[in-house]
């Protein structure tokens, strides 16, 4: 077998897994869901993006689990939905991201200086503020019903696609800022900390000071898509970021679906897609009856199989290899 005809195989058979999540999100968007449907579907795919992102940065390029997601996810909610309530939606905003970015640091600090183990400084993290979201918000919940939002003050601008423009233009405003960012030297090295810490260190950059600069962006932007999330859907609850790390982890494996190649673009187009593509698979999955109290359920399964897919693999090969191609190798020697 010829090296070009190994590499069509090869470059054939990664793109099934793209052809068929294509297709599928065709067939529930075309002949599943009403107009209304899919363009709710989209403003909150992208609402969840700011969240992707953050994670992709932990996870991805810091290669570090961070399981105060939960929290800082609650965090920007409740800074949000209390500045709205007092009419400064704009306000809440971007306190919401400094909030974010503060708590993350917390996280980093827990990491780097008190050399707390990341699982469980995440945990220490989230638990601390489940009571400051509470304070926060002074109650379980709060709504911005008749209440002025970032997405109101356009309404009048955009009409109804408001939401999906103004989610839209924040995204990609976001998205280019972060993408210049991880170009620049610093963001180099916060890179090049999670891809090889002794060599940073090697190179005399503060390899501590990386961790805690990843921790607070990301965190800042689950922060800023808990903020977008409470202002978008006019209402704040204090549980609403439970599982949200799940729910991240689940739109970049989907993501990663369309984009296998590891650069900064094609991460952060990753994150952005999946949260999308994974709204609307959710969306196709309530809509054939399946209970809203399941979806947390969903996209832990969603993350359980990508997770498992290596390790299915890597057996399907040994089987192969075991049982198949011994037989033949058998059947040839007879």
């Amino acid at each position: 077998m010829s090296i070009k005809t190994m590499i069509n195989k090869k470059s054939i058979i990664t793109l099934i897994p793209k052809l068929i999540l294509v297709v599928l999100l065709l067939i529930i968007i075309n002949t599943q869901m009403t107009e209304s449907v899919v363009l709710g579907t989209l403003e909150k795919g992208l609402v969840f993006s700011f969240l992707a992102l953050g994670i992709f940065i932990t996870f991805r390029i810091l290669d570090i689990p961070d399981l105060s997601v939960d929290g800082t996810f609650t965090l920007g909610v409740a800074v949000s939905v209390m500045n709205a309530y007092n009419g400064h939606p704009i306000r809440g905003i971007i306190l919401a991201v400094i909030a974010g970015a503060v708590a993350g640091c917390v996280t980093g600090l827990l990491v780097t200086k008190l050399r707390v183990q990341p699982i469980l400084a995440g945990i220490i993290t989230m638990t601390a503020l489940y009571s400051i979201n509470l304070k926060i918000m002074s109650r379980p919940n709060i709504s911005l019903w008749k209440k002025d939002t970032l997405f109101t003050y356009f309404e009048g601008i955009f009409g109804e696609n408001s939401k999906v423009i103004v989610a839209g233009g924040v995204l990609l405003v976001v998205s280019l800022l972060l993408f210049v960012f991880l170009k620049t030297q610093l963001g180099m090295s916060l890179r090049a900390t999670g891809d090889n810490e002794f060599m940073v260190r090697a190179s005399s950059i503060n390899s501590d000071t990386m961790k805690i600069l990843g921790f607070a962006l990301a965190n800042a932007l689950v922060s800023l898509s808990g903020a977008m999330y409470a202002q978008y859907s006019s209402a704040g609850d204090t549980n609403s970021g439970t599982g949200m790390l799940v729910v991240g982890l689940a739109s970049i494996i989907i993501g990663e679906i369309f984009f296998r190649k590891h650069s900064i673009l094609f991460g952060i187009l990753a994150a952005i897609i999946g949260a999308t593509a994974y709204r609307y698979i959710l969306a196709y999955a309530m809509g054939l009856g399946m209970d809203s109290n399941y979806t947390k359920l969903f996209s832990a399964l969603i993350v359980a199989i990508a997770i498992a897919i290596p390790v299915v693999k890597g057996l399907s090969i040994d089987l192969y290899k075991r049982y198949i191609l011994k037989n033949k190798g058998g059947a040839s020697r007879c």
